[in-house]
């Protein structure tokens, strides 16, 4: 059985850091893109960023480009999202995602296994 579990999401100030985790299990990963969604209240959930795991290529949307960081630890089969220079747009519930695709995609449909979600809170 997958699980993804988010952790690390909280309330900052703009201009502040959070990491986000999520502790994947249930199966090999190797071969999955695993990527993070966010979802603010009345909008559509949208992406943020992947990797593929066997690869380590990244894809970030270019709202985050240059201010957020997805990574793994393969010991741990943990998923990261480092995020810094948080603006309050950053706002939203936060959602891992796990697809079986040799590529990265972007649609959240596209994606097989989901986390519950980590709020993150960011103040102006």
């Amino acid at each position: 059985q997958v699980q993804l579990v988010e952790s690390g999401g909280g309330l900052v100030q703009a201009g502040g850091s959070l990491r986000l985790s999520c502790a994947a299990s249930g199966r090999t990963f190797t071969n999955y893109v695993m990527g993070w969604f966010r979802q603010a209240p009345g909008k559509e959930r949208e992406f943020v960023a992947a990797f593929r795991w066997s690869s380590g290529i990244t894809y970030y949307a270019d709202s985050v480009k240059g201010r957020f960081t997805i990574s793994r630890d393969n010991a741990k089969n943990t998923v990261y999202l480092q995020m810094n220079s948080l603006k309050p747009e950053d706002t939203a519930v936060y959602y891992c995602a796990a697809d079986r695709s040799i590529v990265i995609v972007t649609t959240s449909r596209s994606y097989d296994y989901w986390g519950q979600g980590t709020q993150v809170t960011v103040s102006s």
